[in-house]
């Protein structure tokens, strides 16, 4: 056997596909990871221009307006201020929502967006209806902030306070649709600010559990 053919990685080099030397195997990983990105934004904008393009006039303006309110988790922080009234397991909700949040929050702007610094989607290119335009954020695209703290709320204060799982769940969800509805990011944005949130949300009920479990009395 050659020298050349004892690099292959089966030895044979044969079949009807060249084969792959190993030296090649890292920048051969390389080209199909950045193939499958590529089919991946091009679905996402594919999907983005069909939510784009299709009529939904009975849902733009609510979905406009929950867009709005969820700026600067407004909604979820309202939730929290009902929620905190209520001692026991309401205002614990409430705590770890609130941590939840911020964990979210920082992750999702500190460190997503400066790291990705994706663009925002070309809203007019896509003709996305006015009547269903929010300002279009100045920040990178990747992650969804909004999703990633709607979510993050959702999962920290509903495992919590089980009977809220769904109704919070079913918010979180609309606001991450919303997001992308109103033309301001692409689905793939909002996925990736769901798992986001979904992690934050985790780790607010991770913390939270150390700092009870430290503050309560130890045992005599």
């Amino acid at each position: 056997m050659s020298e050349d053919a004892s690099r292959y990685e089966d030895g044979s080099g044969t079949g009807t596909a060249p084969p792959v030397r190993l030296r090649d195997r890292p920048r051969a990983a390389v080209s199909t990871v950045q193939a499958v990105l590529h089919d991946l934004r091009a679905v996402d904008g594919a999907v983005y221009g069909a939510v784009a393009a299709t009529p939904t006039p009975a849902l733009d303006v609510g979905l406009r307006r929950l867009s709005h309110a969820a700026d600067h988790s407004k909604i979820s922080f309202a939730v929290a201020a009902g929620l905190a009234l209520f001692p026991g397991r309401p205002r614990r909700a409430a705590l770890v929502g609130v941590g939840a949040i911020a964990i979210a929050s920082a992750t999702a702007n500190i460190l997503g967006k400066r790291l990705v610094r994706r663009p925002r989607p070309d809203r007019e290119a896509a003709r996305v209806v006015v009547g269903r335009h929010v300002p279009m954020p100045e920040s990178a695209s990747f992650p969804s902030g909004h999703t990633a703290s709607a979510v993050a709320f959702a999962t920290a204060a509903g495992v919590a306070l089980p009977p809220a799982a769904v109704p919070l769940g079913l918010l979180a969800s609309a606001v991450g649709y919303s997001r992308v509805h109103t033309g301001v990011h692409y689905p793939g944005d909002v996925a990736a600010g769901a798992v986001l949130g979904l992690a934050s949300g985790a780790a607010s009920l991770a913390l939270g559990a150390s700092l009870l479990k430290a503050l309560r009395p130890a045992a005599p």
